[in-house]
């Protein structure tokens, strides 16, 4: 899609373009890759680096991922070197810088990706504090689950949470995920929530 039509797109519109970017992508950021009603999402690119060390350098962000602490910079500069190179290593998935529409402001980030070690998608979401209670957690969480199920024909995405983050379980109900018990992800035992495109796909274990 142009810039041009990328600027009259409508929420639920990806925007990716077939043109060449420019070599400086801070005077030129890229354009965005998707857009919901209020957020653009972009592809991350090494220049984000300092907005994501402030994202994780926040505890209350911080408070229910991996062990609760803060990350270092140097965690961030090794998540800075990865994240770039999954747009093509895992066409159409990824982790996405996601800004306000209306003034730019960064927000957080939203992925549609695969778990490490696994071959379970999950969409998931990290945002500064002060985008929080404002609905844009729900909002682009719900675009990437309808993205991953008609765009790319996933058949089945899930969500991780903290067992006693309530309030990001509450988000994933939101969007359609069904909760449905426990599971062994990212090193530890995690609530997991479910959606699947079709139902009829879903395998129904006969109890005997």
């Amino acid at each position: 899609m142009t810039a041009d039509r990328a600027a009259a797109a409508v929420a639920g519109t990806t925007a990716r373009s077939s043109m060449k970017r420019p070599a400086d992508s801070r005077a030129n950021p890229p354009a965005p890759w998707l857009l919901t009603l209020r957020l653009a999402l972009h592809e991350i690119t090494r220049e984000n680096g300092n907005e994501l060390y402030e994202l994780d350098a926040d505890p209350r962000v911080m408070r229910y991922i991996g062990n609760g602490r803060a990350s270092t910079r140097e965690q961030v500069d090794e998540a800075m070197r990865r994240l770039p190179r999954a747009y093509s290593l895992y066409p159409g998935l990824g982790t996405w810088r996601a800004t306000r529409r209306d003034n730019g402001d960064f927000v957080g980030w939203f992925a549609l990706k695969y778990i490490p070690h696994t071959t379970e998608v999950e969409v998931g979401y990290r945002l500064r504090y002060g985008a929080w209670g404002r609905g844009f957690a729900t909002e682009g969480a719900r675009e990437l689950l309808r993205y991953g199920f008609q765009d790319l024909g996933l058949y089945r995405i899930i969500g991780v949470t903290h067992p006693d983050n309530a309030t990001s379980q509450r988000v994933l109900q939101k969007i359609g995920l069904i909760d449905i018990g426990w599971g062994h992800y990212y090193g530890r035992p995690l609530r997991v929530f479910e959606a699947v495109r079709d139902v009829a796909w879903k395998p129904r274990w006969i109890v005997r």
